[in-house]
């Protein structure tokens, strides 16, 4: 049987609560978690699987949109602990995901840091330093547009790049659902651009956000905001 279950973690920044949305896809042969959360979210990730009734010890692959550290900060405790997962993220996002390159986001907030007035540079340092502190994990499966697993019936990659150039988004045709990671995000009901104040390439992200709301998906599920239905 094919399902898809949104897992809905809560967490507290600061004065302010906030929720991720990491999804995963199950049939008879593959579980795939797609995005695991900020650093030390693990156990986080662990609990939101067990109340679907799902284990890690069925774990088949990861899959990492982009490198942010929202996306990928757990995965190298996660690979340490379940060193069978594969993990699978595109081509140009690979480098940053392994520390072979620096992260695009810790440049741009370095970038950033130095245009702050002095009374918001202790929280530009402090979030540079969340962003050094990332750890890298390597990439076992490297994907491209286009490319098809028969995850849930078919799955298929789609590059949707603009938040960062690698990102990617998975289509599930048969199901008529897309996974957008940070291409789009939902905010008062109603479908954006993720955090456009970070975005690297903000044309691109426009294209992506179309294509995604335009490609014939019903339901699609953002790692911030939920599902969206399109009615």
């Amino acid at each position: 049987m094919n399902r898809v279950y949104v897992l809905t973690i809560k967490y507290r920044f600061g004065d302010n609560m906030g929720e991720i949305h990491p999804v995963v896809l199950k049939d008879d042969t593959n579980m795939v978690l797609v995005d695991c959360g900020y650093t030390g979210f693990l156990p986080k990730i662990e609990k939101a699987l067990t109340e679907n009734g799902l284990s890690y010890s069925e774990l088949t692959h990861v899959v990492i949109t982009h490198h942010d550290h929202d996306h990928m900060g757990s995965l190298a405790d996660l690979k340490r602990k379940y060193p069978n997962v594969v993990v699978v993220a595109s081509e140009k996002e690979a480098p940053f995901i392994t520390g072979r390159q620096k992260s695009l986001r810790l440049k741009q907030a370095e970038e950033f840091q130095k245009t702050l007035p002095e009374e918001q540079k202790a929280f530009g340092e402090a979030f540079c330093k969340v962003l050094r502190d990332v750890q890298s994990a390597e990439v076992d499966h490297i994907v491209n547009d286009g490319d098809i697993f028969d995850w849930c019936g078919g799955c298929r990659i789609v590059a949707t790049p603009g938040h960062t150039p690698g990102h990617i988004s998975l289509y599930l045709e048969r199901e008529k659902t897309i996974i957008t990671g940070d291409a789009m995000a939902i905010e008062d009901g109603k479908p954006v651009i993720a955090n456009p104040e970070f975005t690297l390439d903000m044309d691109s992200a426009k294209r992506s956000l179309e294509w995604i709301l335009s490609c014939g998906a019903e339901k699609i599920i953002c790692y911030h905001g939920g599902v969206y239905k399109i009615i």
